[in-house]
């Protein structure tokens, strides 16, 4: 009898170390990949986001078909990160506007720049072209995803 009952204690302290190894794991972008120290800080609306322009209020997301920007707010061979919508657009060669996921590949933080033809995240340095978003530096393990735009005469909207 003495030897079930320590027999079932064993059981129990594995199964609530399994259970709190389990719970201690973050699930892909939750932001939960970064120490604190390394989390960017939120930017609050109105605040300039390295990108020369204004960052839209974080808590209003563009219901689809909502305009994003005028084509003349993404620099040729540059882009804008819009983090309340989670997207970053990017015009590689003029008059050519990709769009795709601000969250990074690789601990699910929020992109925070586009320069020197690359868009920027600040946790780890991940670093993905703006051609098409493949990685070109850093630890992302993948691409950011595509987003779906539509550019008409000089609005881009989120669709």
């Amino acid at each position: 009898m003495a030897m079930d009952a320590r027999r079932r204690t064993v059981l129990a302290a594995g199964a609530a170390g399994a259970a709190a190894l389990v719970a201690g794991c973050s699930e892909y972008g939750d932001d939960g990949g970064a120490p604190a120290s390394e989390k960017p800080t939120p930017t609050a609306p109105g605040t300039d986001t390295g990108t020369g322009t204004s960052a839209p209020s974080e808590s209003s997301a563009a219901p689809a078909g909502e305009e994003l920007a005028k084509t003349s707010e993404i620099p040729v061979g540059g882009g804008k990160v819009f983090a309340g919508q989670k997207v970053v657009v990017t015009q590689p060669t003029a008059g050519d506007f990709k769009a795709f996921s601000a969250i990074c590949t690789h601990a699910g933080c929020t992109v925070n720049k586009v320069a020197d033809g690359t868009i920027d995240c600040p946790c780890h340095g991940s670093k993905y072209a703006i051609a098409d978003a493949a990685v070109a530096g850093g630890p992302a393990p993948r691409p950011l995803p595509p987003k779906q735009i539509t550019v008409a005469g000089d609005t881009i909207r989120l669709t």
